[in-house]
């Protein structure tokens, strides 16, 4: 540890004692003994959001890969919690990420899809880009005094548009990315992503600050280390090269937990680590090349895994949308828990960090998530919102026809109007999504049903036309 972190963290400390003894609490507590202390007691925490991409449940080692080795990120798990009733905003990439951005799902912003050419979002009734004057994330934390930073996966426009908004008018400081528009100055490379991280940690350590660390790792193109490569050369080749890209993927989590506990900001710092949809079909493409990225290995080497869960990417049953999320906060959030009980979303992850900050909402903003505080506090958490999802084209296939979906209470209920068909599943006691209960409790599916059809009315027909690429 060099001068400055000892003056950073000398500093820090001092800061602490003086609010705890203005507070009335004993220093003492914080020299290792228990406390109820608050989040305001320790001002503003750090935040880091990690994003993989296409990183199914069953990807993890704690949760019975047969193949992948993620210490790193077990070990975070055991360190903090391990939150099992966890969903995503939707089961593809694009409109994912907007629920995270936003705190409201996809749909309020014409984001029914992924981001691609301008023929595919006029065929989905999509903007060219995410707007940059929707609520957003990034630009309430800056205001609130952090500094923001996106490193990674970018995805809120697409490289085959050429004039559509950088991360800066988002609330960014900072950005390195890939998948960004192509008026962009530089695609960045898809390894540089953790390192550009880390190195922003150290650049920020002295001020509150909030990153999104949005993984490639596990979407196509694959471009498998070769040290990794050679851990895994025991496995047969699809499942080798998964496995390399899963365990990139683990150590760049580890190198951010490494450099919080180099600069001793790890109690001061809520990580959380999450995909943004379920594991990808497996395909025959053995290459696969992407225009903003670079070619690699393709879709035949797409063997993820969703554990026991119905479902994959584009699905809206649990293994397209229900996804790791792991929290650890030391000293905050309680260590070696495994939550199944809490029901927590992605359009939850705005209102509880701007709680975290310290900082309130604005006041014309409706978010359709929560704070889950006390969640991560380990305390009870009971869900007052309803979560909706789409998905559009549904087609008649095994686990890509629902429509629309819905989670109120214990219930869960999948729609496609035009196939005539519904299903209905008590989450509560069917974790996986085994047992279809429509026929047993029609009035609960006429119930959910006319509460997707009413939120569907809220929904915008139309995307904004200042998000519209001049070259429509």
């Amino acid at each position: 540890m060099n001068f400055h972190s000892v003056v950073a963290i000398s500093y820090r400390s001092l800061v602490i004692a003086i609010s705890v003894f203005l507070s009335g609490i004993p220093v003492g507590l914080f020299a290792g003994e228990s406390s109820s202390t608050t989040f305001c007691d320790t001002g503003q925490p750090n935040i880091i959001f990690i994003f993989a991409d296409d990183w199914g449940y069953g990807d993890l080692g704690i949760h019975g890969s047969t193949f992948c080795e993620t210490p790193r990120l077990d070990r975070m798990a055991e360190e903090g919690i391990d939150f099992q009733e966890f969903t995503v905003g939707h089961s593809v990439c694009s409109p994912s990420r907007t629920a995270v951005m936003t705190g409201q799902f996809p749909a309020r912003h014409s984001v029914h899809q992924h981001f691609a050419t301008t023929e595919h979002h006029v065929r989905a009734g999509m903007p060219d880009w995410l707007d940059p004057k929707a609520p957003m994330l990034p630009r309430m934390l800056k205001e609130a005094g952090y500094a923001t930073a996106h490193f990674g996966k970018w995805h809120l426009s697409n490289d085959h548009i050429s004039d559509a908004p950088l991360p800066p008018e988002y609330g960014y400081d900072e950005y390195g990315a890939f998948n960004l528009p192509s008026n962009a100055p530089e695609q960045m490379k898809t390894t540089a992503t953790s390192p550009r991280a880390a190195d922003f940690i150290r650049r920020h350590k002295d001020q509150p600050f909030f990153i999104n660390l949005w993984l490639h790792e596990t979407h196509t193109p694959h471009y498998p280390l070769q040290q990794y490569l050679d851990q895994f050369s025991n496995l047969e080749e699809q499942q080798r090269v998964y496995a390399a890209v899963v365990a990139e993927g683990d150590a760049g989590v580890g190198l951010i937990l490494d450099t919080l506990k180099e600069l001793g900001l790890d109690e001061n710092t809520l990580v959380i680590f999450s995909s943004d949809n379920g594991p990808e079909w497996t395909g025959d493409k053995k290459k696969q090349d992407d225009t903003s990225t670079g070619p690699g290995f393709g879709s035949y080497f797409s063997v993820g895994e969703k554990g026991e869960l119905k479902g994959q990417k584009r699905s809206l049953y649990a293994g397209g949308i229900r996804v790791p999320f792991i929290a650890r906060w030391p000293g905050v959030i309680p260590a070696g828990k495994v939550n199944r009980e809490s029901v927590l979303t992605a359009v939850d992850l705005l209102p509880t960090f701007m709680e975290l900050a310290g900082s309130e909402l604005p006041e014309a903003y409706q978010p359709d998530g929560e704070s889950i505080v006390s969640a991560l506090k380990g305390e009870a958490f009971e869900r007052s919102k309803t979560i909706y999802w789409e998905w559009a084209p549904a087609r008649d296939h095994p686990e890509v026809w629902p429509e629309l979906g819905i989670r109120d209470g214990k219930w869960k209920l999948l729609l496609n109007d035009e196939l005539g068909r519904s299903e209905l599943y008590d989450v509560e006691s069917d974790w996986a999504e085994k047992e279809d209960l429509s026929a047993m409790y029609p009035e609960t599916v006429d119930r959910l049903s006319s509460m997707l059809k009413a939120w569907k009315k809220t929904i915008p027909t139309e995307a904004p036309d200042s998000c519209f690429s001049s070259s429509r």
